[in-house]
């Protein structure tokens, strides 16, 4: 199609730390991008937005599938598509005018037409007068739009933006956001497309003319929703909140978490960040806020004031220790949930000790292996070899984190971090 700038057709990506070790990180990926939308890629983290990112702006290769660009495939770094990072990435021994002009030395671009665009580039985004500054003179926001500067002065018409404002304050990404905004509108760019990452459900209405919602474990499309709602977009207004509620439905209406939940996990499932003071205090906010039944996601999610990826987090693992069922949008509590926010801190321990060891298989493992040993005593390294098989190395060190925290939490298990070991504190 004419007007598509961008076209992704049966995308996958494989990653691969060993010949037996295959991560799939992305599956059957299809979505356009038309001329003139801003199009944002909502979903949590580790869905694979980021990588796909890369893969459209060809800095990395897809392991299957096709990525086309204005009707041509994408083999390499392609002309006309720029980048803005969350981390900022500028060169800290240089200028802003100096970081903002690499991108254009590195095309060849002669002096004099290189030193007019990025004074022009930086005009745009704001920063008329810190030509000379340097980065750790700025800012996040300044730094950041330093990072939009070098973006846009080799004129793209698509700009992949992978995060930019999760690393900044409220009240700067309000404005930086605004700012961007109003360029796009005013047409003060090249642009013909905007492709944003996030995980922030309000952020990708305010932007987004359409929002592609992703799934994870493998990351693919999983619903494209129109965004039609007159700008400046006011966060308060019904339809607002009725479109974040409508998202928050998508994303918790997930086929693998209640097949998780109905017929259990195993060894393999890969247990989010979820501290147990976290899990304790969302039960307790449930408990206290749950009078009339279910409560919608994104009302939870403000009173408790906590983002999407972590509130998808938490209710995971809380589904899952059958504390919590979520369904079509909403959360309530189960009978078992209600004890646990009512009861003393002795009695959670029971609750969840008894929980972790019904619905966590790697925690039960963990204590019937220590309960065969003649010391009730083994090496964290035992335990990490075992989820090699399941995990990447990186993923292997933070589920064995996160359930060890559970298991002392529940006082199932004992870990001595200088020596490395676990133990059972009351072997029978």
């Amino acid at each position: 199609m004419q007007d598509n700038l961008i076209e992704i057709r049966k995308v996958k990506k494989v990653f691969s730390n060993e010949p037996q070790q295959e991560i799939l990180v992305l599956d059957n990926v299809n979505f356009t991008i038309k001329k003139g939308e801003i199009i944002a890629l909502l979903g949590r983290s580790g869905s694979g937005k980021s990588t796909l990112l890369r893969i459209i702006a060809g800095l990395i290769e897809p392991t299957a599938g096709e990525v086309f660009y204005q009707n041509k495939k994408v083999t390499g770094a392609a002309k006309g598509i720029s980048m803005v990072f969350q981390s900022f990435a500028l060169m800290p021994w240089l200028t802003v005018l100096q970081n903002v002009e690499l991108g254009l030395e590195a095309l060849g671009t002669p002096r004099e037409e290189c030193r007019r665009r990025a004074l022009k580039a930086i005009d745009i985004v704001g920063l008329d007068g810190f030509e000379s500054a340097y980065p750790k003179e700025l800012s996040g926001g300044m730094r950041q739009r330093v990072g939009f500067a070098r973006a846009l002065v080799v004129n793209p018409t698509l700009l992949l933006m992978d995060e930019p404002f999760s690393s900044l304050d409220v009240l700067t990404t309000d404005h930086l956001r605004d700012d961007l905004l109003e360029l796009w509108q005013e047409k003060q760019t090249k642009l013909d497309g905007i492709l944003l990452v996030t995980h922030d459900i309000e952020e990708a209405i305010i932007m987004a003319d359409r929002i592609i919602v992703f799934d994870t474990t493998p990351g693919c499309v999983k619903q494209s929703l129109p965004v039609d709602l007159p700008r400046p977009r006011d966060s308060e207004s019904p339809e607002f909140r009725q479109l974040m509620d409508r998202i928050y439905t998508v994303m918790t209406s997930s086929a693998d978490t209640e097949s998780m939940v109905a017929t259990g996990i195993d060894m393999s499932y890969r247990v989010p960040d979820a501290q147990v003071s976290e899990l304790a205090g969302l039960l307790e906010a449930l408990e206290e806020e749950q009078a009339e039944g279910a409560l919608d996601f994104a009302d939870l999610a403000e009173e408790v004031q906590l983002d999407m990826d972590e509130m998808l987090a938490l209710t995971e693992v809380l589904d899952i220790l059958h504390f919590t069922k979520s369904q079509d949008g909403s959360i309530r509590l189960t009978d078992a949930g209600l004890r646990f926010a009512r009861a003393d801190m002795l009695e959670q321990k029971t609750i969840f000790a008894r929980h972790l060891m019904q619905y966590i298989p790697l925690v039960k493992y963990i204590v019937e292996v220590l309960r065969k040993r003649t010391s009730h005593r083994i090496s964290k390294k035992y335990f990490l070899e075992d989820l090699e098989d399941y995990f990447s190395d990186e993923d292997t060190e933070r589920v064995l984190r996160v359930i060890i925290e559970w298991g002392r939490y529940a006082e199932l298990f004992a870990y001595d971090d200088n020596t490395g070991k676990l133990s059972l504190e009351n072997p029978e």
